[in-house]
């Protein structure tokens, strides 16, 4: 048996010692408990075990990790010591007068180790409070709905596998718009625009009211501002069909056209966007029932009508189906759709576009370097959904998304500066003078004189304010990667990300912050440097 060495029991003795009772326990999760908590691909695979110190007085988690299920018993002392030492919670370093725990094999191991320490080690049959926690963790991976309605899943994923075959996005502008009249589900009719003619994003949007698809896209050609833009996006009534890559592209691939690739690597994403709901990448069983009707009426205008749509002018057609609809008891029910182009909006949604003045004049703000403190330690990553929700109720700052963000993927992609505690309190109040973060952007720059390129990473402030927080080499394929992989993060998330602001740069948690040290959480928007809108970045000499 491992023991401790003189200097780590002299250290842990000197701990102040509170009449308090702290549970621990080690315990397997499931791949949908384990991607709550961890973000390591090799655990989710291969199951992984949760070590949990809770203070049971208190009813505050001190501790938790998520360790390989054939990790020995030290892995537990190491999340007790930093449960005494360096707790997760805000509380202070301390030993407890008791730990109880109902593994016999934990509680001689514990004996053996902690005997100096004078912390009484006993057996329990039940852990309430630990118990409880699992419960909840089980509860939301169980409780959680599905994407799509079970009944609906298969049929639905065969219309959009119908749609990306027939890829409309050849053939129709974002602007030519066709309706469906559906008259079932409380949906009156349907307005589609499809995506991808920039060859970026795929897919169709069904708007349920040409007021909301007007208005959007008044505001997207009329609003300059990022948040502007936000607002406009998050205000539309639609359903939407996008398609993303269903495969993890390599770190080293370079991004590619989803036109690209086999149907079998493309993915559908179905979902909601209301201006009263936000974003939601869940289908409820009449939202799915309409999707169905009008994608396979969509599906069957476009195939009967390919050719006369391709045409030079948008032209003025219509067509009747009759769609069948599987019913939960086995029947088929026949819905009368009627599918027709607009090409009278599309000549207004046109004239808007004709309209944007593209040469109104933009001055740039400066682009400011004194935020981020010389030394700081930044990194690229991923924050666990379960650290950021701890974050969000216990980090000194907070700045929240405007929506309830989608935890979708292994987590928050972040980035982190680590400094010192008080450049990293001075950080906070800069951003916060700056009315906050609004986004993070990577910007290309170049260096004319050393004929260099560069990536520069940026952070837009809601005062518009531009901050460089990092200046990367464009030929670095070490950073190439980390920015790759972090922005298809993004996209899992639908565009949002955040700011990690962390103390203890000088200490042992360098490069490697604790939850201990993340002081602060920004949750932004990433933007692509085409949104930032200010153009490549050119070093100029000063005399």
């Amino acid at each position: 048996m491992a023991a401790l060495n003189r200097s780590t029991l002299r250290r842990l003795q000197n701990l102040p010692q509170i009449p308090s009772v702290w549970e621990g326990d080690r315990r397997p999760l499931s791949n949908a408990d384990s991607h709550m908590i961890v973000d390591d691909d090799d655990f989710l695979e291969g199951g992984g075990e949760c070590i949990l110190w809770v203070d049971g007085s208190e009813g505050v988690v001190r501790a938790m990790d998520m360790v390989g299920p054939d990790a020995g018993p030290e892995a537990i002392v190491r999340a007790l010591l930093r449960a005494m030492e360096h707790p997760q919670s805000p509380s202070p370093a301390v030993r407890p007068q008791k730990i109880v725990v109902k593994n016999r094999e934990i509680q001689f191991y514990l004996r053996g180790v902690l005997q100096d320490l004078g912390i009484a080690i006993d057996y329990v049959p039940e852990l309430p409070l630990i118990d409880e926690i699992f419960r909840g963790m089980e509860e939301v991976a169980v409780n959680r709905p599905p994407e799509l309605p079970p009944q609906y899943a298969d049929v639905l994923m065969e219309k959009a596998a119908q749609i990306w075959h027939d890829a409309p996005w050849q053939t129709l502008r974002e602007h030519q718009i066709i309706s469906i009249e559906v008259n079932q589900w409380d949906v009156a009719s349907l307005y589609v625009s499809v995506l991808g003619q920039g060859r970026m994003d795929y897919g169709v949007l069904l708007y349920r009211s040409l007021e909301s698809l007007k208005r959007f896209r008044e505001r997207v050609v009329n609003d300059d501002s990022f948040e502007d833009l936000e607002q406009a996006f998050l205000g539309q009534d639609c359903l939407f069909l996008t398609f993303e890559s269903a495969m993890e592209l390599d770190e080293d691939e370079e991004e590619i056209d989803l036109a690209d690739l086999p149907p079998s690597e493309i993915e559908p994403n179905f979902g909601n966007l209301h201006p009263l709901e936000g974003l939601r990448s869940i289908l409820y069983e009449e939202e799915a029932l309409t999707m169905l009707v009008a994608l396979e009426a969509f599906h069957r205008f476009f195939r009967n009508s390919r050719r006369k749509l391709a045409a030079e002018t948008f032209p003025n057609l219509s067509s009747r189906y009759r769609i069948p609809v599987p019913l939960t008891d086995g029947e088929t029910q026949q819905v009368s759709v009627k599918v027709s182009t607009m090409p009278e909006v599309s000549d207004e949604l046109w004239q808007m576009l004709e309209d944007d003045d593209d040469d109104d004049e933009f001055e740039m703000p400066p682009l400011r370097d004194d935020l981020v403190p010389p030394n700081s330690f930044l990194s690229l990553g991923v924050v666990p959904w379960a650290t950021v929700d701890f974050l969000r109720g216990n980090a000194q700052f907070y700045q929240g998304a405007e929506v309830d963000i989608n935890p979708s993927g292994d987590g928050l992609p972040v980035v982190m500066i680590q400094t010192s505690h008080p450049k990293a309190k001075t950080m906070i109040q800069d951003l916060k003078e700056a009315e906050g973060v609004k986004a993070i952007c990577f910007n290309p720059g170049e260096d004319p004189f050393q004929d260099e390129q560069y990536d520069l990473g940026i952070l837009q402030a809601k005062n518009g304010d531009l901050y460089l927080f990092g200046e990367f080499n464009e030929d670095d394929p070490v950073h190439q990667a980390a920015r790759q992989k972090w922005e298809r993060r993004c996209q899992s998330t639908q565009g949002w990300c955040g700011l990690v602001i962390a103390k203890g740069l000088m200490g042992a948690s360098r490069g490697q912050p604790q939850l201990k040290d993340m002081i602060a959480l920004f949750e932004v928007r990433w933007v692509s440097a085409k949104d930032l809108g200010i153009g490549p970045l050119q070093l100029m000499p000063t005399f």
